[in-house]
């Protein structure tokens, strides 16, 4: 989960206040940004001891649709700051080869998705609170794993785009698993 475009060596400039490294505060956050999404939408969170299947997280309904009762989906997260990444109508983000074919497999028995949290820069501007409650200047944009699936071969490097229209929800959260739960054709 921690943001890939921070590859460089790790200085005293990447500590936190309490010497905990940022991508490490940034995977944490963009786990509990998810979590208060998916319990505010009436969803629960099973986490993974590790995202060695290119998962870091499922969330799940407990819902009976048309199709299924409890229809859920796994969660890759990706955390950056970096504004220049969002453009007019989708956000670009930079996966290497192995983490992006592992999500996208074709024979993935439950349905995989790609959410990457756009962060302000200082870490103090992640988070406010006050008499009035929390608010944050984060966002998340989403896409299915199957729409982000390609037939040609992956470069070391590949850039997908997460339409702004997915913006990570409660109502889209639901939609997603209505979807998901109604078995429509197509959708995962």
């Amino acid at each position: 989960m921690p943001a890939e475009d921070l590859d460089e060596a790790m200085n005293d400039a990447d500590l936190a206040e309490g010497q905990v490294p940022i991508t490490a505060l940034q995977e944490h956050f963009s786990v509990s940004f998810t979590r208060m999404i998916a319990y505010a939408a009436g969803c629960s969170i099973k986490p993974h001891e590790t995202d060695y299947e290119g998962v870091d997280i499922t969330v799940v309904s407990s819902t009976e649709y048309r199709g299924y009762y409890g229809p859920q989906f796994e969660l890759q997260l990706k955390c950056t700051y970096q504004e220049s990444l969002l453009k007019e109508d989708h956000m670009a983000w930079q996966m290497k080869k192995k983490p992006f074919e592992k999500l996208t497999r074709e024979k993935r028995y439950i349905p995989a998705y790609l959410g990457v949290l756009l962060i302000p820069r200082e870490q103090t501007s992640w988070l406010r609170t006050d008499e009035d409650g929390l608010f944050t200047r984060s966002r998340m944009f989403w896409e299915s794993a199957d729409n982000l699936r390609q037939t040609e071969p992956v470069a070391d490097r590949h850039t997908v785009h997460l339409p702004r229209r997915n913006l990570f929800t409660g109502d889209q959260l639901l939609k997603i698993m209505k979807r998901i739960g109604d078995a429509e054709e197509g959708s995962r």
